[in-house]
C-alpha cells in the first residue's frame, strides 16, 4: 500500500485578523490523519507577532503586499519547487485567513479524492456563512449555481477555499502574480484543464467564511475589468478573445453599476488592452469544447 498523500496549507494574511488566523490554524491542526504542514505568508507584515501561532507553523514575511496570487505563489515555493519535490507535499490547501474548516475530515477527504482519481487536479470547497449557513451564488463555480449542495465537475475554483495537487503547479506553473487580485484562479484553472487535469466542486468540503461583497475592495472594479481582458489575451484562441471580452462588457453594462464604478471599470478595461499581460499560451480548441461540455464555454 502506498503512503498517504502529504498535505500542506498556504495562508496569506495582511495582519489585520490575528484572532481569525489563529482559529483557522487551529481548525487545520484538528484535521484527521497525518498532520497538515502550514505556511503563513505575511503580506508586508511580520507574521510571528500577529498571533500565538503553534511552533510548527512556518512563516514567511514579505516586505510588501504582492497581491493574492503573488503571496500564494511565495507560499507554494516555501514547500519546494511547485510545492512538491523532496520535503514538499502532494496537496496544497489554500485558505482565506478569516475562514474556518468546518469539519475535521476535510484533509482526509482530499487525500481520498486525489488518490481515487489520478487526473483530478483541483478541488473547490463550498463556502458557507458561519451564522446562516448560506452559500452565495458567486461562490458556486458554475453557471447553474442554484443548488450549492450539489457537487459536480467544474471549470474554475474558489481562490481561498481549495485544494490543488502540486503536480498541477509543477506542470502548468503557479498563479499569475501580475493579476494581483481577481480571476487568477480561472487563469490557473484554464491552464490545468488544457493540460488534461480535472476540477471538482465538493459541497461536503466546507470553509466557513463571513458573507461578503467583492466590491468591498477599493480596486475591485478596475482589476476585475483589467484581468478579464488579460485572462482572454493569455489563454483564449484569437477568435474567442473579442467575443469573451465583449460578452463581459455587455453583462457589466446590464448590471448598471454606479458612475464611479463604471469609470473605474472602463479604466481597467483599457489597461487590460494596453499593458503587458504575461505569456500568451492559447488553449487548444479541444479544451474549448471540453469547457463547453462542462457547461461553461469560455465566452462567459
Amino acid at each position: 500500500m502506498s503512503a498517504p498523500l502529504r498535505v500542506g496549507a498556504v495562508i496569506i494574511t495582511m495582519g489585520n485578523r490575528p484572532d481569525e488566523l489563529k482559529a483557522l490554524i487551529d481548525s487545520v491542526a484538528r484535521q484527521q490523519g497525518d498532520p497538515v504542514e502550514v505556511v503563513v505568508v505575511g503580506q508586508g507584515v511580520e507574521v510571528s507577532g500577529l498571533a500565538d501561532l503553534p511552533a510548527d507553523v512556518r512563516t514567511v514575511t514579505l516586505p510588501e503586499n504582492l497581491g493574492i496570487p503573488g503571496g500564494r505563489n511565495v507560499g507554494i515555493e516555501a514547500f519546494g519547487p511547485g510545492g512538491g519535490g523532496d520535503g514538499g507535499v502532494d496537496i496544497l490547501l489554500f485558505l482565506d485567513d478569516d475562514g474556518l474548516l468546518e469539519r475535521t475530515d476535510t484533509a482526509e477527504l482530499c487525500r481520498q479524492a486525489f488518490t481515487e482519481d489520478p487526473r483530478l487536479g483541483i478541488i473547490s470547497f463550498r463556502i458557507a456563512d458561519p451564522e446562516t449557513g448560506e452559500t452565495q451564488r458567486r461562490h458556486v463555480p458554475r453557471l447553474r449555481a442554484s443548488d450549492p449542495m450539489r457537487s459536480s465537475r467544474v471549470t474554475t475554483f474558489l481562490g481561498g477555499a481549495n485544494a490543488v495537487r502540486t503536480s498541477v503547479l509543477q506542470e502548468v506553473g503557479g498563479l499569475p502574480a501580475e493579476f494581483f487580485y481577481a480571476h487568477e484562479e480561472t487563469d490557473l484553472a484554464w491552464r490545468a484543464l488544457d493540460a488534461g487535469w480535472s476540477i471538482d466542486y465538493r459541497a461536503d468540503m466546507v470553509l466557513l467564511h463571513p458573507k461578503t461583497a467583492p466590491s468591498r475592495h477599493a480596486v475591485y472594479h478596475r482589476m476585475v475589468a483589467r484581468n478579464r481582458v488579460w485572462l482572454a489575451r493569455r489563454n483564449l484562441p484569437a477568435p474567442l478573445v473579442p467575443l469573451y471580452v465583449g460578452v463581459w462588457l455587455l453583462l457589466t453594462l446590464l448590471r448598471r453599476p454606479s458612475v464611479p464604478a463604471l469609470k473605474a471599470w472602463f479604466g481597467g478595461f483599457k489597461e487590460g488592452w494596453t499593458t503587458p499581460c504575461g505569456p500568451r499560451r492559447p488553449m487548444r480548441w479541444r479544451t474549448v469544447w471540453r469547457l463547453t461540455r462542462l457547461g461553461r464555454p469560455p465566452v462567459i
